[in-house]
């Protein structure tokens, strides 16, 4: 619950500073925060799905991916800013609602905006996650089954192909067809994406050499890729001396 309350004070307070920049474009303080609105929608929507670009991919196809979300993004903002300009102004006769201010009509302004909530949001879900660590059981299909799991009892996810591999700290495993970078999305704040195949539980992993995490008997490989954020997460231990995994 305090996550959720949180959460909605930062939004409540970033329309809040988004209005008394408009108030700036002659907009009174109502006004203003009625065209705060607008940004609403587009920040969150961008919150949502930049994240689920897939990593996995090349650096041609996420770039594609991220336009795509960007320009969607842009597009929407852009439609609630006019209809709320319609809505506010359109009872008025002297008020010419066609006339955006011109900072309002400037694709690079709009897009500063999105992005400063955008990451003032994943900058606070981070966090949060790390704050209040989330212990909501974790529910997803495997073979026409239901299936769920503590997140603390999930030791690490394995891409194969057309689908992942769920590892359970009980030696179960299950199969399930969301991609990797979505149950990376899913688990959050406690694993780590060490390979494009493999995403792992920290409280369980041992960085046991520059190239190799072991988890739970297991030896996992760490790409080039991921070398520097897994060795700042796990570091290798010194002299020999292996550490129980948290």
């Amino acid at each position: 619950m305090k996550k959720v309350l949180i959460m909605i004070a930062y939004w409540i307070a970033a329309m809040l500073v988004t209005a008394q920049i408009l108030v700036s474009l002659d907009y009174d303080l109502r006004q203003a925060t009625m065209m705060s609105l607008a940004f609403l929608p587009s920040a969150l929507a961008l919150s949502f799905f930049l994240p689920k670009v897939d990593r996995t991919l090349g650096r041609k196809e996420r770039i594609q991916d991220t336009v795509f979300i960007i320009l969607g993004v842009m597009s929407m903002a852009f439609l609630f800013l006019f209809l709320l300009q319609v809505i506010l102004f359109s009872n008025h006769s002297h008020e010419r609602f066609w006339d955006f201010p011109a900072m309002l009509r400037n694709p690079f302004f709009i897009a500063a905006i999105l992005a400063l909530l955008a990451y003032g949001h994943y900058l606070l879900v981070t966090w949060l996650e790390k704050r209040f660590p989330s212990t909501y059981p974790i529910t997803f299909n495997s073979e026409h089954r239901k299936i769920t799991l503590k997140k603390e009892d999930i030791l690490y996810v394995e891409s194969r192909d057309s689908e992942v591999w769920i590892m359970a700290r009980d030696g179960q495993a299950y199969r399930n067809r969301n991609g990797i970078t979505q149950w990376e999305n899913l688990l959050g704040a406690g694993f780590l994406r060490i390979h494009r195949a493999f995403l792992v539980n920290v409280a369980e992993s041992v960085l046991s050499s520059p190239d190799i995490v072991e988890i739970a008997g297991k030896a996992l490989p760490v790409s080039r890729k991921y070398k520097d954020s897994v060795r700042v997460v796990l570091p290798i231990p010194q002299n020999g001396d292996a550490p129980e995994p948290r």
